[in-house]
């Protein structure tokens, strides 16, 4: 790995660069994304671009992947200047993107997957077992453990971003682009990442990524890359630099992220659930016995590594899977007899996991999705017919009070960084007046400054006396918020832990199966 040493020749060494942009400017009608920019990325290091939603950084990688083409500027690969019209020259030249949200087949099997669109071809037939040879030698070789024969639909988000990873590698990539690499691992698929990324650089290969995870960037990380508003504020040293000084950069203020002061306000039961249980897609127990109650003007905290059940969860009380036995009540009403739509009038708010999937319609625009389920009422309709001068006022309202960096209401989500996408879901569902908030990781994907800020939304909510439960694979989140954390393991809730004692090693090991002993007879409050 090249030297981080300020003053080091490798840093002012033109033929040490693999990347380099000069003056990049970017433009969307009056907006600018990108403002001059200038950027070096040095051979053998991992490069992290860092900066709020909307300071330019997708859009950046997107300009030097071709995907987008730059209003003024120059780009560089290797000392060689080179423009890349359109994916396929970055592709020829070494460069490989993997983007935050993956774009493979469910249908297919991962060697298929992998070698889609560049398939290995013998006596004019497709062979399959060739492609399964060569993703395993790839998977050995950077110790991405994934199983070429299996089929793509049936693995979890941490194994899909494996497969984007080897779609770049099988294509020759020298220089990888990952965008918000993290945002849907959990912390272990995380730590498993980064192997794979130094071991990418012990073979000479450069990465750069995004991110908004700053104990991440520290970690892992050789030079960082500050943006803001569309501008370049520094290039640093990792090594030089504190978590207090990125955020400053990034935000240009301090950032808190201690545990929010709170009023006792735990009032009624309002979510009761007892002895539930579901199933998953395969038809196996994947949600087991769980039994716990939340009361209004409380946040309790759902701990766990994803895939132990959280999901179904969620899934269930929201009506979107059934319950295989149990039941669990809202305000007295049983919600495992309900439609999703029954469930939202009833007095539930639903801030989903992934929300491409079913947080957003990423192809209709700002105003559209805030106003979904809602559009039967007053004001935004009467008769049958949308008022959509109060929905466009609404949601320019909901744009400002949430930061929403966006050019209007009338702005397609799918142009939205991915992080002000999970800012329109919430928008939506904070202001929907249900009394019941089930919130499943609330800033996934969402830059610092906003994680404040959709932070103290919530302890606002619970100040309103919602009753909130809240699913987050940040252990720090749930500490800094809930008043209680159940931790779960295999589908069953193995302990509970009060947030003002939460202890990360005690959780860690309840995450990991071991109960915790008070926990053993009784679940629920």
């Amino acid at each position: 790995m090249l030297s981080n040493t300020p003053g080091s020749p490798t840093l002012h060494s033109t033929a040490a660069m693999a990347v380099e942009l000069t003056g990049i400017t970017k433009r969307f009608g009056a907006f600018v994304a990108n403002d001059g920019i200038d950027l070096a990325v040095r051979r053998g290091e991992i490069h992290a671009i860092i900066g709020e939603n909307g300071a330019g950084k997708t859009t950046l990688m997107n300009i030097l992947f071709g995907l987008l083409q730059p209003d003024e500027g120059s780009i560089r690969l290797n000392g060689e200047e080179i423009v890349i019209a359109d994916p396929s020259v970055a592709i020829k030249a070494g460069l490989g993107m993997v983007h935050q949200h993956f774009k493979l087949v469910p249908s297919l099997s991962v060697a298929d997957n992998v070698f889609l669109g560049m398939e290995i071809r013998r006596h004019g037939l497709i062979d399959h077992a060739a492609q399964v040879a060569r993703t395993r030698e790839l998977s050995k070789r950077f110790g991405l453990q994934v199983d070429p024969t299996e089929r793509v639909g049936l693995l979890s988000v941490g194994i899909e971003q494996r497969i984007e990873i080897l779609k770049v590698l099988v294509r020759g990539a020298r220089t990888i682009i990952l965008d918000e690499p993290t945002a849907v691992l959990t912390p272990q698929e995380s730590r498993e990442l980064f192997q794979t990324l130094r071991s990418f650089v012990a073979e000479g290969m450069t990465v750069i990524f995004i991110s908004h995870h700053l104990e991440e960037v520290m970690d892992v990380s050789d030079t960082v890359t500050v943006l803001r508003n569309g501008r370049k504020v520094a290039t640093r040293p990792t090594a030089e630099l504190s978590k207090d000084e990125l955020v400053r950069m990034m935000v240009g203020r301090e950032v808190s992220f201690d545990r929010r002061p709170r009023a006792s306000l735990h009032g009624d039961v309002v979510l009761e659930v007892k002895d539930l249980w579901a199933r998953d897609d395969r038809l196996l127990p994947a949600l087991r016995d769980a039994s716990f109650t939340v009361r209004s003007g409380e946040v309790v905290g759902i701990a766990g590594v994803a895939g132990n059940g959280q999901t179904e969860l969620a899934e269930v009380l929201s009506g979107l899977r059934p319950a295989s036995h149990g039941v669990a009540w809202l305000k007295g009403q049983n919600l495992t007899a309900l439609s999703p739509a029954t469930i939202r009038e009833a007095g539930l708010a639903h801030v989903p996991g992934d929300r491409m999937v079913r947080g957003v319609d990423r192809n209709a625009s700002i105003s559209a999705n805030i106003l979904m389920g809602r559009q039967h009422r007053a004001p935004w309709s009467r008769g049958g017919v949308l008022n959509w001068s109060a929905i466009g006022k609404n949601a320019e309202t909901l744009i400002k009070d949430f930061d929403i960096r966006a050019r209007g209401s009338g702005d397609a989500v799918k142009r939205l960084s991915g992080g002000n996408i999970q800012k329109v879901v919430l928008a939506r569902e904070f202001t929907n007046g249900a009394d019941f908030l089930l919130i499943d990781q609330p800033t996934r994907g969402v830059d610092i400054g906003a994680q404040e800020a959709i932070h103290d939304e919530i302890m606002r909510q619970r100040a309103a006396g919602r009753a909130i439960l809240l699913i987050s694979v940040q252990l720090d989140e749930l500490a800094a918020l809930a008043d209680r954390i159940l931790v779960m393991f295999n589908g069953r809730i193995m302990g509970e832990v009060a947030g003002d004692d939460a202890d990360e090693e005690r959780i860690g090991m309840m995450m990991a199966g071991v109960a915790a002993p008070e926990f053993a007879t009784e679940t629920a409050r």
